[in-house]
């Protein structure tokens, strides 16, 4: 039961994590830049890769709500069978971006471990940061597969 929840609810809980990180690292530097008068270089290193994170996230919790923006005017005026088509071709191009999103995020990490990149701040390994693209790119897709089901056993094209 518990498991469940957190399994569905992991977007948010994960998400939430982050935005603490996040502004904990911005406010530490706005403080030192007025204490100190100079910023740290590693918090913006920090911030802008767990933004791209955030969103990622983001996106996978509007695909499992359902709670996407969405371009309804003409949609609204199909016949049901065709609402159908147009629904499935949809999350059909979402998959199969996604699909090409985890593929070059792959190829993205698998490349800056073999050369052996790091950060220049903290002098990390940049496949971390990039990690995260085609992991929560599964997870998108994932969700995105959880809404098709929900949404055509329920009937609500």
């Amino acid at each position: 039961m518990l498991f469940r929840k957190l399994c569905d609810h992991f977007e948010e809980i994960f998400g939430a994590l982050i935005l603490a990180v996040m502004v904990s690292v911005a406010f530490v530097n706005v403080v030192t830049r007025y204490v100190i008068i100079y910023p740290l270089a590693f918090t913006e290193e920090i911030t802008v890769s767990m933004f791209v994170w955030i969103v990622l996230l983001g996106i996978s919790t509007a695909f499992r709500k359902n709670a996407h923006l969405s371009m309804t005017f003409i949609y609204d005026f199909m016949p049901l069978a065709l609402k159908k088509l147009s629904f499935l071709i949809a999350n059909a191009m979402c998959i199969v971006f996604f699909a090409l999103l985890i593929w070059l995020g792959s190829v993205q990490v698998l490349d800056e471990m073999e050369l052996g990149v790091t950060s220049e701040a903290l002098a990390i390994p940049t496949a971390i940061y990039s990690a995260g693209i085609p992991v929560f790119s599964v997870l998108i897709i994932v969700r995105i597969l959880q809404s098709c089901r929900d949404i055509v056993r329920d009937g609500r094209y």
